[in-house]
């Protein structure tokens, strides 16, 4: 796609925005959210704009940590909300329509954040590609009238990474993100000490300075996706040792490398009908 079609892009999204008054921003702190904040910020003026960020058992806090920098560097207000969907007896089941129930509590929560700032309009960051996937937490912001702007501006992913960058924006290069509760298989119960083995695990591989990483939490199994041309070094003889030595000390009995690399929601095959 040419310089052009994504000025144009661009010039739409603006518009949506500009549509009416202040905006509250559905604000994790990945591609799609920052780049959403950051031209709400343009369009409208920071002082119109408050970003609304979750915070508890499901979000790594490194990304929390790297949400409120992104914030602070643009002096954006930013409201730190607490939020456990594991109060919900059916959001732990961890039924195929998870994603909706906790969608349901979220929404609830910005709208009350939206109405004690007197704000009338909440937004996320869905973009495009987002329609392609097994996404029934989109129908929960739609029944709560959340906006995606992302989306009517018809962005998708890689739109919104060369825009951010473009923009001199951080984030434009993130790995995508997910709440850690993606990461286990529909039917076994989420629990906080999985959620914790989860993000404990991953950080683990950052710090190793692997660029994507899901470990899929199959009950005593990490199965651990990477990309497909970091799957060789994970091999090598001492990395494969301690990626083993770590995630059996963290409690899972067996490891295993996933030979396809990583592939986004790659658990909700199950879910959409492409078994292999």
């Amino acid at each position: 796609m040419g310089q052009a079609s994504f000025q144009k892009k661009l010039e739409r999204l603006m518009r949506v925005l500009k549509t009416s008054g202040p905006l509250l921003v559905a604000f994790s702190g990945g591609v799609d959210s920052a780049f959403l904040l950051a031209a709400a910020a343009q369009a409208l003026g920071r002082e119109k704009v408050i970003a609304a960020t979750a915070e508890g058992p499901l979000f790594p806090k490194r990304e929390l940590d790297r949400a409120s920098a992104f914030c602070r560097e643009r002096a954006i207000d930013q409201r730190m909300l607490p939020f456990d969907p594991l109060g919900l007896d059916a959001f732990r089941d961890n039924p195929p329509d998870r994603c909706y129930l906790c969608k349901q509590a979220m929404a609830a929560l910005l709208a009350d954040a939206a109405a004690e700032s007197g704000v009338k309009r909440v937004v996320h960051g869905a973009n495009l590609d987002d329609l392609d996937d097994h996404r029934p937490g989109l129908r929960a912001a739609r029944e709560a009238g959340i906006e995606s702007p992302l989306i009517a501006a018809r962005l998708g992913k890689a739109g919104i990474r060369r825009l951010s960058r473009e923009m001199g924006l951080p984030t434009w290069d993130l790995p995508s993100q997910a709440c850690l509760a993606s990461r286990i298989p529909y039917g076994e119960r989420i629990t906080t000490s999985a959620l914790e083995r989860i993000d404990r695990a991953e950080r683990f591989f950052e710090e190793a300075g692997f660029s994507q990483i899901r470990v899929r939490h199959h009950q005593g199994l990490a199965r651990v996706e990477v990309p497909p041309g970091e799957i060789a070094r994970a091999l090598e003889p001492e990395t494969r040792k301690a990626i083993v030595d770590r995630l059996r000390g963290l409690g899972f009995l067996h490891v295993a490398l996933d030979l396809e690399g990583y592939v986004p929601g790659s658990l909700n095959r199950k879910i959409i009908g492409n078994e292999v």
